[in-house]
């Protein structure tokens, strides 16, 4: 069943969204005109491929109709003029993607929290190296500190994305080796990273999300990139970020209260995108076991 949104109540919405984009924004697209960097809130637009432009693209998402003058939204991609209003189908070239990403979320979302990472990627990411990801920011601790952390604990990485950056000799401290087509066996709901990638997940399947569920993706992916840097091995405390020192026993249980909070955002966000996928594979007439 369709849902139509007359044209006053629709653009409206757009309206709303664009000025909420436009003030979460400013602060980047400022930087970003004056070629300034910033090593925390540059993530989300650099790691991930979504342009601020099109965040602030507004979308109804799947098995809504735009009624009226909708005829911009009809030379957008992924777009078609019916009866109606302007809807987005679902295309049969997409129908795999929408499913496998439903299957990851789900599965995702069926395994049990774990908490005791404690951000300790980062760490591996400069492990007995001389480079650095972020060289205009110092080591909180320096390379031998840093290494020493490290080497302290056991480092339990689950999710691919984050394991590919390990350094060499990191990799193979890692109680697990996470591949590419591992990813929707390992992935689970307390990892930063599989939090922060929901928000990959809900814009790569634009126009079918609807923005509403886009936006609240990218402010849950900024809230964990603030604690994904302030544990990090990283100096950040005269950008603003005052560390969450892992290295110690009250900065693990700081930096695990925190992410039990994000996996709780995390597993609200994630139903609501899968069913986003269901409704989009319902509409072509698929079943979820096809």
């Amino acid at each position: 069943m369709v849902h139509i949104l007359a044209e006053p109540r629709w653009r409206a919405r757009r309206a709303a969204h664009e000025s909420t984009v436009d003030a979460l924004l400013a602060g980047h697209l400022d930087r970003a005109r004056r070629q300034e960097k910033h090593p925390v809130e540059d993530f989300l637009f650099t790691y991930y491929s979504h342009r601020p432009a099109r965040l602030r693209r507004w979308h109804p998402g799947v098995g809504t109709a735009l009624a009226g003058d909708a005829s911009e939204y009809a030379g957008f991609s992924g777009y078609a003029a019916t009866p109606d209003g302007v809807t987005a189908p679902v295309p049969e070239r997409r129908r795999d993607t929408v499913a496998w990403v439903h299957g990851l979320l789900t599965a995702t979302a069926g395994r049990p929290a774990q908490f005791g990472c404690f951000g300790l990627h980062e760490w591996a990411m400069v492990y007995r190296t001389g480079e650095v990801r972020h060289a205009a920011v110092p080591l909180r601790l320096g390379s031998a500190g840093t290494d020493a952390v490290v080497e302290s604990m056991p480092i339990r990485c689950s999710h691919f994305d984050a394991f590919r950056f390990f350094t060499p000799l990191a990799r193979g401290l890692n109680v697990l080796q996470p591949t590419r087509e591992s990813q929707p066996a390992l992935e689970q709901p307390g990892c930063l990273h599989a939090t922060m990638d929901l928000y990959k997940w809900a814009y790569k399947l634009e126009p079918l999300t609807p923005s509403d569920l886009v936006l609240d993706c990218f402010r849950l992916a900024s809230d964990v990139r603030e604690l994904d840097m302030r544990a990090s091995p990283y100096d950040l405390a005269a950008l603003g970020y005052p560390p969450v020192r892992i290295e110690t026993p009250e900065g693990r249980a700081e930096y695990a209260a925190a992410q039990r909070s994000f996996a709780e955002r995390g597993q609200a966000l994630r139903a609501r995108l899968a069913a986003v996928c269901a409704t989009a594979l319902a509409s072509t007439g698929a079943t979820l076991s096809d």
